[in-house]
């Protein structure tokens, strides 16, 4: 059940494109009169891909399986498939995960207790019940911490989602449009890729460039004062945005530059491909990437999307963790898999469902690779048919105290804001939010 992005989503992109040539304008505002901010511990991770299971995955077909749960519980996925880890068993369609294994930390008593996208996505993402103030997610927290303001040298932003925002709550909360994600737009199996405010749909790059030259010819004024310090830095500005279209910013979401074949084991699909770009963009050293992975709001025919979906999925992830490990970027990069809850474990035969599972805060799975995590760990347990969490209950705030952690980003430490608020990253214990404990058990 597709859900259009959020409204305020769209009149970023809106002013991207008033302000020549989207992320740069907004790039540039953001390395412009910024201070360094000192992380209060060493980190162990430089960057985090987030891979957003936007509508909530199903626990028993994925990461815990129940396969004596019966058929309304398991319906045809009733196999459980053994991994590289003694004991560990996934979801019969995710074989290439399962020789990962080793690799991945699996949180099997995920808790919230909402079963709302929006309250849900936003506890998730934040680790606070919804209030009077509303809270940024993780990416705009670590944008504060591990963008602009602490030396980040790149040209695109530090936060960037591939490829649409996921449009549940608002992701910089009170940080502001300053710390909102750059979203790509396009599809990265297309070529080009068409990345929103880099690549123009239908305009070739002589057109662009002639673009450029007519608007040299008729900035008059800025000729007429060459030594003003705002022209001086629109000038800059314009600079930014043509390297942006033009220079290496634009190659790195330019899979062309990648072999055939390393394209082929990502899976030549949206989710494999987007894989691909977010190795290549933590790569080269953003701290910060979602893959908005839609379409897991699977109340009807459930079935029937997940053995189109869970294919696709495995192979990606799989090689995405393989390629980084292989390139020695596993160990400071924290992949972490999930969605705002998960879905109920017994199925709604009945119509007009025939078949499907519906939202299921109660009790789901998360799963986190890298960066520091322990792999081949399993946290917690669910109950026999996954309808509750039977041992070690994980709350969102758990989860990202650890990974703030990782990033030597303090969770009870201060939150930098242009509002000047007394807050601090995650909430302390006395603000009443439930929790589990830290995850000594895999950090």
């Amino acid at each position: 059940m597709g859900t259009p992005p959020e409204k305020g989503a769209l009149s970023r992109r809106e002013a991207l494109k008033r302000t020549l040539f989207g992320a740069a304008g907004v790039a540039l505002a953001e390395r412009l009169g910024t201070q360094a901010l000192a992380a209060p511990r060493a980190p162990r991770a430089k960057a985090v891909i987030q891979i957003w299971m936007w509508g909530g995955p199903c626990h028993i077909d994925t990461f815990d399986p129940k396969p004596k749960a019966g058929q309304d519980y398991c319906g045809p996925l009733s196999k459980a498939i053994p991994t590289k880890v003694d004991g560990i068993q996934f979801g019969e369609l995710l074989p290439m995960l399962a020789e990962q294994a080793d690799k991945l930390a699996i949180i099997r008593s995920m808790t919230h207790g909402n079963n709302s996208h929006e309250t849900a996505s936003y506890i998730v993402q934040t680790g606070r019940q919804p209030g009077r103030l509303v809270y940024p997610g993780v990416g705009a927290v670590t944008s504060v911490f591990k963008g602009y303001d602490s030396g980040y040298k790149g040209l695109v932003p530090p936060y960037i989602v591939l490829t649409q925002t996921q449009g549940r709550f608002s992701e910089a909360g009170f940080l502001g449009q300053r710390h909102k994600p750059f979203a790509t737009g396009g599809d990265p199996n297309r070529t080009p890729f068409t990345v929103e405010g880099l690549v123009a749909q239908s305009i070739t790059d002589e057109r662009q460039q002639d673009r450029r030259k007519l608007l040299e010819s008729l900035d008059t004024l800025g000729k007429a004062m060459p030594g003003n310090p705002h022209f001086a830095k629109l000038e800059q500005c314009q600079g930014s945005a043509y390297d942006m279209m033009f220079g290496e910013a634009r190659k790195l979401f330019d899979l062309a530059q990648e072999r055939d074949e390393t394209r082929d084991r990502y899976g030549r699909n949206t989710f494999g491909q987007s894989c691909l770009v977010a190795r290549r963009l933590v790569e080269h050293g953003v701290p910060y990437v979602t893959i908005n992975y839609r379409g897991w709001d699977t109340h009807k025919q459930h079935f029937e999307a997940m053995r189109r979906m869970l294919p696709d999925l495995d192979r990606g992830m799989a090689t995405l963790l393989a390629d980084l490990a292989d390139r020695g970027l596993l160990d400071s990069t924290i992949i972490w898999w999930g969605g705002e809850f998960g879905r109920t474990p017994k199925i709604a035969w009945e119509a007009p469902w025939n078949g499907g599972r519906h939202h299921f805060g109660a009790c789901f799975s998360s799963v986190v690779a890298g960066g520091g995590f322990k792999g081949g760990r399993v946290v917690g347990a669910s109950n026999d048919k996954g309808t509750e969490v039977a041992q070690r209950p994980v709350y969102p705030r758990d989860l990202l105290r650890s990974m703030y952690a990782l990033l030597g980003i303090d969770p009870e430490g201060p939150l930098p804001n242009p509002r000047g608020l007394s807050v601090k990253v995650l909430p302390a214990n006395e603000e009443g939010e439930k929790t589990g404990g830290p995850l000594t058990e895999i950090v």
